[in-house]
């Protein structure tokens, strides 16, 4: 099933790329997190109608993204002023796992205690490492990974490994370990919502529904 949407598709909303009779902008909570969360994404996420970056840069005043294209340059300008005192969520060697934080609170964190940025990179496993190897700016930034045992929960794609997250799913959980539950709580609905209205969209809602 084709997963591109082009810009102004019709019939489409062009915030959420959801056909119109499902647009979820609406309904998408306010999340306003003490952690700032920057996001690199890779071109081909940007139009993927199974993208959930944009969703949670809808509901996060707090995220900002940077647009990773061919033309690697723009993104390896931008992220050198990004980097200080920011944590990269990418697993693999040397990456520490997060776990509950003390300090997941609503209150300032103390000075040069905690996680305050987090920078996350948008795309498929093959992707992502590609943008890592050719990003120089991140390859000091310290790297964290969120535990095993990913939710069984209902994705839009479906992961090529077990620990597999859409992007909302792994920053809600970030955020869940950083903040708290209450704070990550909408995340995980507005994932579930926007799966729902995607499918519903497609016309497949009862025959995925029934899978999970």
């Amino acid at each position: 099933m084709r997963s591109f949407t082009t810009s102004g598709a019709p019939g489409r909303c062009q915030r959420c790329l959801i056909l119109q009779a499902q647009c979820i902008c609406a309904s998408v909570p306010t999340v306003a997190t003490r952690t700032e969360v920057l996001v690199v994404r890779h071109e081909r996420e940007g139009w993927k109608s199974t993208g959930t970056a944009r969703i949670a840069q809808l509901a996060m005043p707090n995220l900002r993204i940077v647009e990773y294209g061919e033309d690697a340059e723009p993104a390896k300008s931008a992220l050198p002023s990004e980097v200080a005192n920011a944590h990269l969520l990418f697993p693999g060697e040397g990456a520490v796992t997060l776990s509950p934080s003390p300090l997941a609170s609503r209150d300032p964190l103390p000075e040069g205690e905690g996680i305050r940025r987090l920078i996350v990179l948008d795309g498929t496993w093959r992707q992502t490492r590609k943008m890592f190897s050719k990003l120089p700016a991140l390859h000091d930034v310290p790297k964290v990974q969120l535990p095993p045992g990913a939710a069984k929960v209902l994705r839009l794609r479906e992961s090529t490994f077990e620990e597999g997250r859409s992007t909302l799913e792994a920053i809600a959980e970030a955020i869940e370990l950083l903040e708290g539950k209450d704070v990550a709580a909408p995340l995980y609905a507005l994932h579930s919502d926007y799966v729902e209205r995607v499918f519903r969209a497609r016309g497949v809602w009862e025959q995925k529904r029934g899978q999970s």
